[in-house]
């Protein structure tokens, strides 16, 4: 298996050196072989795998939703698993901004309401 260094990583994934650290840090991805001359070295796995958790920061998955997801694209080949548990995690989202427009709308009307108030009382004490 041919193994690169971490400056090839970050150019053939599109990332920089501080977010495959960053990442490592956080559990997403493992951290790459130590090679003898201490450096890290990284497999063409590693380049699939940064490339799939930038997909899923696009379709608005949080690092922490990332985590719970990234390794069942690894684990089953067919990525049935891990497409159903970003579905689950997308449709919680949908809810909570449709919870959140909710209350945006809430205040909206009640905005308005108080505008008409204020409005009919200048009109009335003019």
């Amino acid at each position: 298996m041919t193994r690169m260094r971490i400056g090839e990583l970050t150019r053939r994934a599109g990332v920089t050196a501080r977010t495959v650290r960053y990442y490592e840090s956080l559990g997403l991805m493992p951290a790459g072989e130590r090679a003898g001359t201490g450096q890290h070295s990284y497999d063409e796995v590693t380049v699939v795998r940064l490339r799939k958790i930038e997909q899923l920061k696009l379709v608005g998955l949080s690092l922490d939703e990332i985590g719970q997801v990234i390794d069942l694209y690894f684990t089953d080949p067919g990525g049935a698993k891990a497409k159903r548990k970003v579905l689950t995690l997308l449709k919680k989202h949908l809810t909570e901004i449709d919870d959140k427009l909710a209350e945006v709308q809430k205040l909206r009307t009640e905005l308005h309401a108080n505008i008409e108030r204020f409005e009919r009382w200048l009109d009335e004490h003019d």
